[in-house]
């Protein structure tokens, strides 16, 4: 029974052995060919070498859960998937000293944000993430050097920092759009003195400059107030001067009254002055003053 049962067995295998294979390899062939792409990755599909199509490309215009995510098939043996994430990424730069304008050595933790857009550029001039991060990291804390160099320490602390992102953003996303990706924001996390010596030396330099700039301001105001002082003076001879004009006698007269309350009410009370009753500078007592 078991032997006319195991010849059965042989003569089934026999016959079907070919479509058994075949539903085998057919089988195999269908889990190489299959490939899952998560929503939060685009896949590029690479034949002999070059990429030729892309599978949830990022697209603005498509809702989160609307687009070409999901199970897909591609040629087993000649084409080879890579994943390339379509969120936004993160680029780090840790611990930078930075010389401002004013010469304060700052220590900068800065990040950039960006996406990748163009898979296939992506693949063709970087090929991975890490590497694009390796391209982007001298430019962007070389563009932080530069523009904090151009700006004093105090400035960071106002709108124009704000202004120095924006430069630095633009000029990192032109570069980052050669490989496909684009930088959507750039900020510093904290821009600080360094610790020791170091800030105590930078507050004394800072006190320093800061009295200087005092000193100056009050230098400015003497020299303006002796700008006016000059300027009131020649107008008031100005105003002299055509009194003069005007009435010559009363004027003369006015100006002796003056020295005459100067020198005798006003002054010394145990001076004594002896001249004779002729002198000129008694004219007013003279006469009438005529």
């Amino acid at each position: 029974m078991k032997a006319a049962s195991s010849r059965e067995g042989s003569k089934m295998w026999q016959r079907y052995k070919t479509l058994f294979i075949a539903l085998i390899v057919g089988a195999v062939l269908l889990l190489m060919s299959a490939r899952i792409v998560p929503e939060t990755h685009q896949a590029v599909v690479i034949r002999t070498g070059e990429p030729v199509y892309t599978i949830n490309q990022f697209d603005p215009a498509e809702a989160y859960g609307e687009t070409g995510a999901g199970l897909r098939f591609v040629i087993p043996f000649i084409d080879r998937v890579q994943m390339v994430d379509r969120r936004i990424l993160d680029l780090d730069m840790e611990g930078e000293t930075v010389l401002s304008r004013d010469q304060q050595r700052l220590e900068v933790n800065a990040y950039a944000r960006y996406r990748i857009f163009d898979p296939v550029l992506f693949v063709q001039r970087a090929g991975s993430e890490a590497q694009l991060q390796n391209q982007l990291q001298p430019i962007l804390t070389s563009e932080l050097r530069q523009e904090l160099g151009r700006r004093t320490f105090a400035s960071l602390l106002t709108p124009e920092r704000g202004n120095a992102m924006i430069r630095i953003r633009d000029t990192l996303d032109e570069e980052a759009r050669t490989y496909g990706a684009q930088v959507l924001d750039v900020r510093i996390k904290r821009a600080d003195l360094p610790e020791g010596t170091p800030l105590a030396a930078a507050f004394n330099r800072m006190r320093s400059d800061r009295e200087e700039e005092a000193a100056t301001i009050r230098a400015g105001g003497f020299r303006d107030a002796q700008i006016i002082r000059a300027e009131a003076s020649a107008e008031a001879a100005r105003i002299f001067a055509e009194a003069f004009n005007q009435d010559p006698a009363f004027y003369d007269f006015f100006r002796a009254m003056q020295s005459y309350e100067q020198t005798f009410v006003n002054g010394e009370a145990e001076s004594s002055i002896i001249m004779s009753p002729d002198n000129e500078y008694l004219r007013q007592f003279q006469r009438g003053g005529r």
